[in-house]
C-alpha cells in the first residue's frame, strides 16, 4: 500500500473487496475508515482487523477478505485457522455430587467428569416426583436438550420428483418449448410433510409434581417443530399454550404458560375438557391424521363414561392416540383409574412418563407415527 496516500489505497483495497464479492458498501467503508484512523496502519496485524470487523458480513466473507488482503496488501496476514482444525466444543455437566479423588488435577477433573456422566445417567431413569431442587435443575438442562424429528405423513398433492408417475403436462410443455421433440421425462409423486403433534397436559393436583417437567418437555417438543405441534392444558378447563411455548427461552416460555393456565393443580374433568377441545378445535381439522399425547395419571372427578365417549370420538380422527400415565412405570401398576379404564380401548398405547428416559422413548414412540 502506498503510505504516502493511505486514503486511495484503502478506498482501492475496498473497491476490490467489492468485485470479489464482499458487501464493501459507503456505510461499511466508512466506518473501516474510521477504524483505520485509530490504529497504526504501518501494523499489518491492525489493519487487518481493522477491515475485518468492518467489512465482513458473514462468515462466508472471510476466506475472499483473507485472499484480497493478501493481495492488495504485501505484508502477511495474520494467521487464521483453517475450518476443519477448529476443535469442537465439548458440553460438560458439572456432578450432582463432589468427587475429587487423587492428587493431580487432571486426575480430579477425569475423575469429575466419570462422575457427571454417571449421575446424569442416573437421573434419567430416577422418578421425577421425587427428585431433590438440584437434580431438578439438572434435569432442566437435559430436557432443554431432547429434540423430536416430527413425524411424517404422505402429501395429497402431487409435486416434480425424481422418479414416480410421468408428468405429462410438464413433458408436453416442455416438448412444445422444444419444436415437439422429447428433451427429458418429467415425473411427480406425493412428497412427504410433517405431521401435526397435539400434546394435551393434565395440570391436575395429582399431577403437579410432573407439572414443570412435562412443560419443559412441551416447550423442547414446540421448538422443534412449531409450526405442526400444538399444546393444551387440560384440567378444569381448556387452555392453548402453543403460542406462549413458541419462545426461544425456557423461562420466558414457561413463565407465559403459567399465566395463561387460570385452573393448575385444580381438578380434573377429562372428559368435558376434551370435549371442548374437539369442539373447539380437534374437529375443525387439529385433531385430523394428527399425533395426540395425553399426559395424565386418569383419576377422572366428571362424568367417565363421557371421556370414553370423546376418546372414541378423538381415535376416530387421529392417526394415534398415545397415553403418558407416570404411574405406568411402578411395578405393580395396573390402569383401574376410572379415567385409564375407560380409555384404554381406544388408545394405541399407554407409556410411562415419570423419568427423562421414558419421555425419550416417547418421543421414538411419536416419530414412529
Amino acid at each position: 500500500m502506498d503510505t504516502a496516500d493511505p486514503l486511495t489505497g484503502l478506498a482501492g483495497f475496498a473497491a476490490a473487496l467489492r468485485v470479489a464479492g464482499l458487501p464493501a458498501d459507503a456505510q461499511r467503508v466508512q466506518a473501516y475508515l474510521a477504524a483505520v484512523g485509530k490504529v497504526d496502519i504501518a501494523d499489518p496485524g491492525q489493519l487487518y482487523w481493522a477491515g475485518r470487523l468492518t467489512l465482513c458480513a458473514e462468515p462466508d466473507d472471510l476466506p475472499r477478505y483473507d485472499e484480497a488482503f493478501a493481495a492488495w496488501f504485501t505484508a502477511d496476514r495474520p494467521r487464521r485457522r483453517k475450518p476443519g482444525a477448529t476443535k469442537p466444543r465439548v458440553v460438560t455437566m458439572a456432578a450432582l455430587t463432589d468427587a475429587t479423588t487423587g492428587d493431580g488435577q487432571s486426575e480430579r477433573d477425569t475423575e469429575e467428569l466419570k462422575v457427571a456422566a454417571s449421575d446424569a445417567e442416573v437421573l434419567r431413569h430416577r422418578d421425577i416426583s421425587e427428585l431433590t431442587a438440584v437434580e431438578r435443575e439438572h434435569l432442566r438442562e437435559l430436557m432443554a436438550a431432547l429434540h423430536l424429528a416430527p413425524p411424517l405423513r404422505r402429501s395429497m398433492r402431487l409435486r416434480p420428483h425424481r422418479t414416480g408417475r410421468l408428468d405429462s403436462a410438464r413433458i408436453l410443455r416442455a416438448m412444445r418449448a422444444a419444436g415437439g421433440e422429447t428433451i427429458r421425462l418429467a415425473y411427480k409423486d406425493r412428497t412427504r410433510r410433517p405431521r401435526r403433534v397435539v400434546l394435551l397436559l393434565d395440570v391436575s393436583g395429582s399431577m403437579a409434581p410432573y407439572a414443570d417437567a412435562l412443560m419443559r418437555f412441551a416447550h423442547a417438543v414446540v421448538r422443534a417443530a412449531p409450526t405442526t405441534t400444538e399444546v393444551f392444558t387440560v384440567g378444569t378447563r381448556l387452555t392453548r399454550l402453543s403460542r406462549q411455548l413458541r419462545k426461544r427461552d425456557p423461562r420466558e416460555a414457561l413463565s407465559a404458560a403459567s399465566r395463561a393456565v387460570p385452573d393448575f393443580a385444580g381438578g380434573t374433568r377429562l372428559g368435558e375438557t376434551v370435549r371442548v377441545f374437539l369442539d373447539r378445535w380437534g374437529q375443525r381439522g387439529l385433531a385430523r391424521r394428527a399425533v395426540v399425547v395425553v399426559f395424565s395419571d386418569g383419576w377422572e372427578r366428571g362424568d367417565a363414561a363421557l371421556l370414553g365417549e370423546q376418546l372414541a370420538r378423538l381415535r376416530r380422527l387421529a392417526h394415534k392416540v398415545l397415553w403418558v400415565n407416570p404411574h405406568a412405570g411402578r411395578d405393580g401398576y395396573a390402569p383401574v383409574q376410572s379415567g385409564i379404564a375407560v380409555a384404554m380401548p381406544h388408545l394405541d398405547r399407554l407409556l410411562a412418563g415419570h423419568s427423562l428416559a421414558t419421555l425419550e422413548e416417547l418421543l421414538v414412540e411419536v416419530r414412529r407415527a
